[in-house]
This record gives C-alpha cells, sequence and structure tokens, in this order.
C-alpha cells in the first residue's frame, strides 16, 4: 500500500509518498510453537519520488528517488529482528519492460538484532519486468555487494497471469537470503502458488 500525501514538496519537484506492507508466512502444521503464521513482517516507509522523463542507454528514465524503510517482525528477544535503511532508487521504462534498480545503506543500531543482516539479505537489488499480453514475468536479484565467504543475495522469479479483471494466478521460485527476517541468514529455496486480487504493478 502506498499513497501520495504531498505532490510538489519542492515547488513543482518531489512527491512525498507514504507505504506500508505486511508479509504473513502461514505455518498450519507446527502446532506446538506457532500456528497458523511461522512470521509476519512490517515494512512502514517514507518515500521522496521525483519524477523524471529523460533517455538513458535505450530507456527512459521514469523516477529517481530516496526513502527510509523500516522492517520489523514484532516480536521478542531472541526471536526479535528490526532495521532501518536509506534508500536510492531509479526506475526506467522502454516498451514492455520496466526495470527497478535500488541501493541502501542500513543504519547502525546499538542493540543489533540482526548481525551481518546486509551480508545475507543485501545492500542493492534489481527488479526487471515484461508485459506481454495476459502475462507478467519478473525477476529480482539482491546482492550483498561483498565477496568471499560474504558473497550471498537472493533471486526471484515470479510469473503472473491474469485470469479476468484483477483477478491473477501467480507462481513464485525464491532462492537465497532473506525471504523472511527470523530466517534472513539461512539460505533456502522456496516454491509458492497464489491468487492476486488486486494490480500492483
Amino acid at each position: 500500500l502506498k499513497v501520495k500525501v504531498w505532490q510538489g514538496i519542492f515547488g513543482k519537484r518531489g512527491d512525498l509518498w507514504i507505504g506500508y506492507t505486511q508479509k504473513a508466512h502461514w505455518q498450519l502444521y507446527n502446532v506446538r510453537y506457532s500456528r497458523p503464521f511461522r512470521e509476519l513482517n512490517y515494512e512502514p516507509e517514507v518515500i521522496l519520488n521525483f519524477p523524471t522523463n529523460f533517455p538513458l542507454l535505450g530507456f527512459r528514465t521514469r523516477m529517481l528517488g530516496l526513502a527510509f524503510i523500516h522492517q520489523s517482525n514484532g516480536r521478542t528477544l531472541p526471536l526479535s529482528r528490526s532495521w532501518n535503511r536509506l534508500v536510492a532508487h531509479a526506475g526506467f521504462e522502454r516498451k514492455q519492460w520496466t526495470v527497478l534498480l535500488r541501493g541502501w545503506y542500513r543504519l547502525p543500531d546499538e542493540e543489533d538484532e540482526n548481525p551481518a543482516i546486509a551480508d545475507h539479505v543485501g545492500r542493492a537489488d534489481a527488479v526487471v519486468i515484461y508485459k506481454r499480453g495476459r502475462s507478467l514475468v519478473s525477476l529480482l536479484g539482491s546482492h550483498s555487494l561483498r565477496g568471499g565467504t560474504r558473497n550471498r543475495g537472493q533471486v526471484q522469479f515470479d510469473y503472473t497471469y491474469r485470469i479476468t479483471g484483477n483477478v491473477k494466478a501467480n507462481l513464485q521460485i525464491l532462492n537465497g537470503y532473506g525471504e523472511t527476517l527470523i530466517d534472513y541468514n539461512h539460505n533456502q529455496t522456496t516454491i509458492g502458488l497464489g491468487v492476486s486480487l488486486v494490480e500492483w504493478l
């Protein structure tokens, strides 16, 4: 969910948005520790976005901006996870293609609940989206921007098919770190099937 709260914050330039994302990960089989949810992740954000329209490498640059993002799971220690980021982003379009780039700086925290989270979840990501007819394909990659034993990240593939209106069938395949905060330092592969009722992209 994203809502524009101030248009033209610097005269005619710059729009201020607020956003909120909540992810619920089901775990119906674990009666003792967590049912029906294994993990809830909360992600409020404040976004300063500058619409643009200039050419770059065959694409049109559509936006540049900055954001403050907080992410947490709302649990108590030792299962508590949270971190704050300052994010720079840019968006580009060319016909059916959309490219989104982000890089971020993790804000220091005196009580670090997520040691080396940036070495697992990453310090930057890129999303490439292709739309054609009823289908949408996207590929997301994130990386720690480090080498050696700190060379980690995530790759996520999504395929969406519009059934009717805003009703869509979804396939998602993910490999890497950071699908949930509680498991941010565990490498895993997941496959998901679902139905979406809201137009996100």
